[in-house]
């Protein structure tokens, strides 16, 4: 074999590859109706599932009741785009149990990441008033600090307010995209 037939038959397969992976990337992008129906659906249940955890304890009126529910609502809309993306692109071309266990830890991941990183925005811009000057070494440190608190802070806390609902919205919505997602079956 020549030098100009293996660079021919290389150039081959990593022109197919790429293909694949591209492929693979613009099958695993939500559709717009999906993003624009999911997410405030996911949202809702989000900030339903929330406000039903504060009810369930009594401790819906002890509370900021308004911005909780706007926090997990606001979480749960962002987190629905990436996470059907990350879904999609992990399990694409596998079996309906596969894509229903990519779903639910896409969904899981996003949805608690996401707000547990507006919590921590919020969080910081509250205790900002009493840190250093913006770029300063001990800025950083305190900025870091500050966010790495409201993180373990919303993970022992918030996470609780999923529970009663959130567990059933999100093996609802995992089996139907996984179920439905007829784009993966190809």
């Amino acid at each position: 074999m020549t030098s100009e037939e293996r660079a021919a038959r290389s150039s081959t397969l990593f022109s197919d590859v790429a293909l694949s992976k591209r492929s693979r990337f613009v099958r695993s992008r939500p559709k717009a109706r999906e993003v624009l129906i999911g997410a405030p659906g996911w949202a809702l249940a989000m900030a339903i599932s929330a406000w039903l955890a504060l009810w369930l304890r009594g401790t819906e009126t002890a509370f900021h009741l308004t911005d909780i529910l706007s926090l997990y609502a606001l979480g749960g809309l962002l987190a629905w785009p990436p996470s059907l993306f990350a879904a999609r692109f992990s399990a694409h071309a596998r079996p309906v149990e596969t894509r229903f266990a990519a779903f639910l830890l896409c969904l899981v991941a996003g949805t608690v990441g996401t707000t547990a990183c507006l919590f921590a925005f919020d969080y910081r811009m509250f205790y900002a008033q009493w840190h250093a000057d913006t770029g300063t070494r001990t800025w950083l440190f305190q900025f870091l600090f500050t966010s790495l608190a409201a993180l373990y802070q919303f993970l022992v806390l918030g996470v609780r307010l999923y529970l009663p609902l959130g567990i059933v919205a999100l093996v609802a919505a995992s089996l139907w995209l996984a179920r439905s997602d007829v784009r993966q079956r190809r």
